[in-house]
């Protein structure tokens, strides 16, 4: 892979977005959204660019506020419906000479691009040809009670590790307004939710905040090709992340469910050192978004 370009997108509220550019002169481009307390250079993101940059296509792997390295200027951070900023990273790749922008997302960020591509419905730009989505925690109250299990403990502690230095930074710049004390006794999303995300970004709790961020409630206004690759054996994800009804995923929404490949995992060793979920994503565009 080659370095990016790296850009700093400001926002209309005074804050920043921190972008990696990938070009070689393409009219194509991939959007590239991370996962929860991930960044734009973690290994499955860069795989995902190596793939589409072999396919001919420019690549914007973009961080969340708050990640990537640099703490962001407002109170506010990210969340599972932050879709002004996907819109804002979107609009600025549009600004440009593309003609065809594709869209995809690991985790929290596959989510965030359906629930994108769900609000846009039938306003999306024409030149948004469709998008595909892995691991993807769709019914945020679901998974939020899948990784409170004491069998997830591990991942829990991980994540709950690293937003406690976020909130610590955040304090320390806005301590009339965010308050850490206690914040050992969180043990789940519920009580992180409840106590952060929610009030930071204008929920009243954390299943308002669900409730209004989960893409599984949405699917049916994409108006796109959208594929949804979740595994099997996904510790992260409830039953309600694997919706075979039409009425739920739409016209345009597909989903697929391989028996393996855990959260964001999707690793096979073959010979061009592709992980299968890099070779779907190229199936995918290449067959037209079948």
């Amino acid at each position: 892979m080659p370095a990016p370009q790296t850009a700093v997108l400001s926002t209309s509220d005074d804050d920043e977005l921190h972008l990696d550019w990938y070009r070689q002169g393409s009219d194509r481009l991939a959007i590239i959204s991370h996962g929860l307390e991930g960044h734009s250079r973690r290994p499955y993101v860069l795989g995902l660019a190596r793939a589409l940059m072999a396919d001919g296509w420019d690549v914007l792997a973009w961080n969340f506020r708050s990640c990537g390295g640099v703490m962001n200027h407002q109170p506010r951070f990210y969340h599972s419906g932050a879709t002004e900023d996907l819109h804002a990273v979107v609009s600025h790749a549009l600004a440009g000479s593309y003609n065809n922008v594709f869209l995809s997302g690991f985790s929290m960020g596959g989510n965030l691009t359906l629930l994108y591509l769900a609000q846009q419905s039938e306003r999306i730009d024409s030149r948004i040809s469709g998008a595909v989505a892995f691991s993807v925690p769709a019914d945020l109250a679901g998974s939020a009670d899948m990784l409170a299990l004491p069998s997830r403990k591990i991942y829990m502690q991980r994540f709950l590790r690293d937003l406690h230095g976020k909130m610590q930074q955040k304090a320390e710049r806005f301590p009339g307004l965010i308050d850490i004390s206690g914040f050992e006794s969180i043990r789940n999303f519920h009580q992180f939710d409840d106590r952060y995300t929610a009030p930071l970004h204008g929920f009243k709790d954390a299943h308002d905040y669900w409730a209004n961020c989960s893409a599984l409630f949405r699917l049916k206004d994409i108006r796109v090709p959208a594929l949804m690759v979740n595994a099997a054996d996904d510790p992260f994800l409830s039953p309600q992340c694997f919706p075979e009804s039409r009425k739920i995923l739409g016209a345009h929404v597909k989903i697929e469910v391989p028996k393996w490949g855990g959260h964001v995992g999707f690793v096979e060793h073959a010979k061009d050192g592709y992980y299968w979920s890099e070779r779907r994503a190229l199936d995918f565009v290449r067959s037209g978004f079948s």
